[in-house]
């Protein structure tokens, strides 16, 4: 029986040649407690799909039904859990998860009301933090607060809309399991926007991907026929697991070549100015430059980082050592907090190390400099400043020997060859965050770094937009040879990209647990990987790492 029903809607902003029409013709069925993933991807108009099913927002055309009732305004038949937290910071766990129960049941008593709080509380694990504040807590635990509001609403619908896209993979994946098994508790009908194909295929019955706008429309529905519950484990060997994920892959690389066509960069000619030495000390280490470089070309040896609090010295990470060689790109995974963004940055010279150090092209160096280009998660780019300028700041900084038009048409190239040639002069408003993020590639590359580092770059971007950024990154890095390092929280896109992956224990005294070889030849082919067994052997042993770091943080928290 269908609970949900959306007829032939479309939404549109703005009149006249200005307008643009967002959604177009969306039609889409749920039945009584099935739970849909639908893919959304970057400016694909999957926030106003949601507010429109949320009824926060009304349709041009069309209509949107609940048991058969025209969706008008928001009800409290559909909880609505957003990516951001939306929590009251004044308030405890219990007070904001009681302000939606209050909403439901306002005749109940102030026991009753207490009691019921309680137990969805209880119901996402947060019981022992229920008089905490949203400041005192983690993000996963804030999201579950979340999650308790809006299960406490008591909707005949539940609307996640990336509730888990901003937390680490072993956060994510906690709460991945949660949201299962509470939905099999309490038999809500669910329907999901996800950036992560594997998520969608752990929690859903159907998978149905949001074609980007304008003009944006549902795609067709994979079904996922996989017995509950589902062990991320064991699917690893499903073949119905790894053809759905080839399936959906193919799928979603036919979107990026259809809407966004695929340029054909050839070989890259790289500018051939030479950047001024800056940033870096000539700390002597007991070795000659000679002995230095047959160890490798950028090494981090004993390195550890100490910060001193009211109870003492906290030791984050302790005695890392990593060896680097030239044109090396290797991948850091680990869970959050256990200081892999630290490494980076003692890397970057932005957070200087307690103990060891790190070797450069035989200089030590403990300062930033151009030498290290540096991508962050956000852009992190100048709002007032065009896309052009944003990139000129450095070049300005490290060419500075070279004629204002050369250094210009350099700020020019680069943004070209990540696909922003007609976007120079647009403001950081102006650009989606995946352009925002393509800025950031285009910067960190014109300095002709020796070293790049990306702190995941890719982690807040939508699957399609993903997938093009790494497919872009790897052909700039296979011509640049460019020794790379990169934090992420995507085993897949780790695989795809890295020669090595780096996996680090848990904090705190986090150091380097394992490293793996990625043993797949280069150039590498997305789908032809996926149908690889070697390839899900390896993802297996990564992921089957990460949950035993997870198993044994939960141990130590446990004896706590």
């Amino acid at each position: 029986m269908s609970l949900l029903t959306v007829e032939q809607v479309s939404k549109g902003y703005g009149k006249g040649p200005s307008r643009t029409q967002v959604l177009d013709d969306i039609n889409l069925t749920v039945d009584d407690e099935e739970f849909v993933a639908i893919v959304g991807f970057s400016g694909s108009g999957k926030t106003t799909l949601m507010s429109l099913l949320a009824g926060l927002i009304r349709p041009d055309t069309g209509e949107i039904k609940v048991a058969d009732q025209k969706v008008t305004q928001p009800g409290p038949e559909r909880g609505l859990v957003f990516q951001n937290y939306s929590l009251l910071p004044w308030m405890t766990v219990h007070g904001n998860v009681h302000l939606a129960v209050k909403k439901v049941s306002p005749t109940a008593s102030k026991k009753e009301r207490n009691k019921l709080t309680d137990e969805y509380i209880d119901l996402v694990g947060l019981y022992p933090a229920k008089d905490k504040r949203p400041g005192e807590l983690s993000g996963g635990m804030r999201q579950r607060v979340a999650l308790a509001r809006g299960l406490a609403m008591d909707p005949k619908i539940l609307l996640l809309d990336e509730p888990l896209s901003a937390l680490d993979a072993l956060t994510r994946t906690t709460l991945q399991s949660e949201i299962e098994s509470i939905w099999q508790r309490s038999k809500k009908t669910v329907v999901m926007i996800t950036n992560d194909v594997d998520e969608a295929i752990l929690l859903a019955d159907r998978i149905i991907p949001l074609h980007p706008g304008p003009n944006a429309t549902l795609g067709p529905a994979f079904k996922v026929d996989l017995a509950r519950p589902r062990d991320r484990t064991a699917i690893n060997h499903d073949p119905v697991f790894k053809g759905l994920r080839t399936e959906i892959s193919a799928y979603l690389l036919k979107c990026q070549r259809g809407e966004n066509e695929a340029r054909d960069l050839g070989v890259i000619e790289l500018p051939t100015q030479t950047p001024v030495e800056l940033g870096r000390s000539n700390k002597e280490r007991g070795r000659s430059n000679k002995e230095r470089r047959a160890n490798g070309y950028l090494e981090l040896t004993g390195l550890g980082k100490t910060y001193d609090t009211p109870k003492g010295p906290a030791v984050i990470v302790e005695d890392f050592n990593l060896v680097f060689n030239k044109g090396d790109f290797v991948s850091l995974i680990g869970h959050s907090g256990c200081g892999k963004s630290t490494v980076l940055s003692m890397v970057a010279g932005l957070n200087v190390s307690t103990t060891g150090g790190v070797v450069l092209d035989g200089q030590e160096v403990d300062t930033p400099g151009p030498d290290r280009g540096v991508v962050f998660q956000a852009a992190c780019l100048l709002p007032w400043l065009s896309a052009l300028d944003n990139v000129l700041l450095g070049i300005d900084k490290v060419f500075i020997n070279e004629p204002r038009s050369v250094r210009k048409e350099m700020a020019q190239y680069y943004l070209d060859l990540v696909g922003l040639a007609d976007s120079i002069k647009k403001y950081p408003a102006e650009l989606s965050g995946g352009m925002q993020q393509r800025v950031g590639v285009a910067r960190a590359f014109a300095l002709r770094p020796k070293v790049l580092l990306l702190d995941e770059p890719f982690g807040m971007l939508d699957s399609l937009t993903r997938l093009e950024l790494q497919d872009l990154l790897l052909k700039i890095w296979d011509q640049a040879k460019i020794t790379t390092l990169m934090v992420t929280h995507d085993v897949d896109e780790a695989l795809y990209l890295s020669d090595r992956v780096a996996m680090m224990t848990n904090g705190p005294r986090a150091g380097l647990g394992e490293l793996v070889t990625v043993p797949f030849s280069r150039p590498r082919d997305r789908l032809e990987l996926l149908k690889s067994d070697e390839y899900y052997q390896v993802r297996e042993q990564l992921i089957g790492f990460l949950e035993g770091q997870e198993l044994k943080r939960g141990s130590v928290h446990q004896a706590a």
